[in-house]
């Protein structure tokens, strides 16, 4: 074949590649994003002057794909992948290193890689802002529906209050004629049984954000630390070590101290509950130029990705029938919201949750 036949060829080869590519990325299921990388990869391999012995690798962020036989002492071609302007990864075409040369690559090859690494990175961004509408558009189907089940909440709250209080009113004047043992055992059932409602009325008022609320200075790590000194019966019990980790001690917020009281006990009890015997609790405060972080992290099964939308919502709970009212992380939805703060949950490593409390700081 004479040379501009084998020219030819080439270009040829690197058009049908570029065309491929578009095809691929075009295509692109963003949730199967490996396999895209993949597909891109052979098809690079088939690009290449000397395509039986053409390998090829492919890194970006947490991604990573190669052919069969990739080595990383071939002698390679390389570009690298910017996504939004930031480093995130490169592609590489080698050849053994025993039989070629970088002189048996050609320069229109640089050329291509150069721009197939350029549609990578396109394609990566494209992912990263479908990802992050997604996020954002749960986040506010989670607000409204919070906002909702809010209302009726209080409403619920508000109506029961009155009842209750004459249930319990009236129990307590037949309490007090009643001679009949008995009787009066049955009437205590029925006080213990209103009582028992009405702190559920209680909780559920804040989730609603109706309590009154007492706001003052307060300084956050003391708070943290009775908490903790309340709860080490129950640490001991199941054996978990708990690690703090505090940037400063001297950290205040505005806050009402029950409340915040009333977050810390159900953040780190509900760790407890779900963390393996001989587990760690993680409990750190941060402090950064204008949020203080709180974040708890255990090490328990985690949270399902098709519950993690659900966790906040009053009555929700994957306790057993009888361990709890699943009213304890609503509450501090309700409580963290009132005090213009935010929290969410993640995934620990290598298994767990960590919620993240955001409190903006004093001015």
């Amino acid at each position: 074949m004479n040379t501009v036949e084998a020219k030819l060829k080439e270009r040829v080869k690197e058009l049908t590649c570029l065309y491929e590519v578009t095809s691929i990325i075009v295509n692109a299921d963003y949730d199967q994003i490996e396999a895209t990388l993949e597909a891109i990869v052979y098809c690079l391999k088939r690009a290449w002057q000397f395509e039986e012995v053409t390998e090829v690798f492919l890194s970006v962020g947490k991604c990573t794909v190669k052919t069969d036989d990739y080595k990383p002492t071939m002698v390679c071609l390389s570009s690298k992948i910017k996504v939004f302007n930031k480093l995130e990864g490169e592609v590489v075409v080698g050849y053994p290193s025993d039989k070629y040369s970088l002189d048996d690559f050609l320069i229109e090859e640089q050329t291509l890689l150069n721009n197939v690494a350029l549609d990578i990175g396109n394609l990566i961004e494209r992912k990263q802002i479908r990802d992050s509408e997604a996020l954002t558009r749960r986040q506010i189907e989670r607000a409204d529906r919070l906002h909702i089940l809010g209302e009726i909440t209080a409403g619920i709250a508000h109506e029961l209050n009155t009842p209750l209080a004459n249930i319990l009113g009236f129990a307590e004047l037949l309490a007090e004629k009643m001679t009949d043992q008995q009787a009066v055992r049955d009437l205590e059932k029925i006080m213990d049984s209103a009582i028992f409602s009405r702190e559920i009325v209680k909780k559920l008022m804040f989730f609603a954000c109706e309590m009154p609320q007492e706001m003052q200075r307060v300084k956050l790590i003391p708070i943290v630390t009775s908490v903790i000194k309340l709860l080490a019966p129950s640490l001991r019990d199941k054996k978990i070590k708990l690690v703090t980790t505090f940037e400063n001690e001297d950290l205040e917020l505005k806050a009402d101290t029950v409340q915040l009281t009333q977050v810390m006990f159900n953040l780190i009890m509900n760790a407890i509950y779900y963390s393996p015997e001989n587990g760690t609790i993680t409990v750190k405060v941060l402090d950064t130029e204008s949020h203080i972080l709180l974040k708890i992290a255990d090490q328990g099964d985690g949270i399902p990705t098709e519950l993690g939308d659900k966790v906040f919502e009053p009555f929700f709970t994957t306790k057993p029938i009888g361990e709890g009212t699943g009213l304890g992380l609503s509450v501090v939805h309700g409580i963290i919201t009132s005090h213009k703060g935010s929290i969410e949950h993640s995934k620990n490593t290598p298994k767990g949750t960590i919620f993240t409390v955001d409190f903006p700081k004093l001015n």
